[in-house]
């Protein structure tokens, strides 16, 4: 009976091992299919790959593994959702960070147009401007609470907005940004005067903010931030939260509240000092369909 319960723990433990090395090295790809009875057709079938969370990690020599998740996916958008760059990483400088980045975002500017907002860490990182400056010069479109028309494919994205649908996608500001920025709900409040009942897709880091956004109608947010919850148990939407919460919400997947839908990223990366179990990183693919 002792040699059978040896080997029984020293086979646990190599399975623990074993899965939590993948939980941290292996990228999977989430599919969710929305429907919506008020999107334009023409944007019955629209692609978006929501990425988040990189924290200065590659995946691959160069983010081959990650590219190319992407690239398999064929986006007709690519929307980042903050913290591409991480305030601390032990050997990891964040002027080595901003390498990785300039060349991730090159190679995915090359698959599909490419949209992002702040999270926390580029404003913790107190590099925040000339990082933004680079990924504007490199052909990122950077909303800082800002929007831009999104037109169906195979349209003249110099088309009037109306003639053919349009979707508003809202870019809004991590709340670590200057103290003087305008307030989310007063953003999106104007965005909804300014237009007759648009459909609207925000962007935007931080995972918490799904009661606001249901307030106004927002169609879709995109988030990240909370990392899956780190460790994710049966039974639970992860351990430990964004803000270091036990057993947060709101971590990982599809949540509703009305007629908004909220989908939040597992993330690509981690900060330091926080590993994952059995929460892979993920690339989230969203496919929108009319009806």
């Amino acid at each position: 009976m002792r040699k059978f319960f040896r080997w029984f723990f020293i086979l646990l433990l190599i399975a623990t091992i074993v899965l939590f090395v993948d939980s941290n090295i292996r990228l999977v790809t989430t599919e969710f299919e929305l429907s919506f009875p008020d999107i334009p057709e023409a944007f019955d079938g629209y692609r978006i790959v929501l990425l988040a969370d990189n924290h200065g990690v590659e995946h691959g020599d160069n983010n081959a593994r990650l590219i190319g998740a992407i690239r398999d996916a064929s986006p007709d958008i690519i929307a980042i959702a903050g913290d591409l760059i991480d305030r601390f990483q032990p050997g990891n400088p964040v002027e080595d960070q901003f390498e990785v980045s300039r060349h991730l975002v090159g190679e995915l500017l090359k698959i599909a147009p490419v949209y992002y907002v702040t999270g926390n860490h580029e404003w913790d990182s107190g590099m925040v401007r000339p990082f933004l400056e680079m990924l504007n010069e490199s052909g990122v479109s950077v909303l800082q609470n800002r929007y831009v028309f999104l037109r169906p494919p195979g349209v003249d994205p110099d088309e009037p907005p109306g003639v053919s649908g349009y979707i508003v996608l809202v870019g809004i500001e991590d709340p670590g940004g200057p103290a003087d920025m305008v307030r989310p709900e007063v953003f999106l409040g104007g965005i909804y005067e300014a237009y007759n009942e648009p459909f609207v897709i925000a962007l935007y880091h931080r995972n918490n903010q799904l009661q606001m956004f249901s307030e106004f109608g927002v169609d879709l947010v995109l988030s990240g931030h909370a990392h899956g919850g780190m460790v994710r148990l049966p039974f639970t939407d992860g351990l430990i939260g964004g803000n270091y919460e036990w057993f947060p919400t709101y971590t990982s997947g599809l949540y509703t509240r009305g007629g908004t839908n909220m989908i939040v990223s597992r993330g690509v990366g981690n900060h330091f000092g926080w590993t994952r179990f059995l929460n892979n990183p993920e690339v989230v693919v969203i496919d929108l369909r009319a009806g």
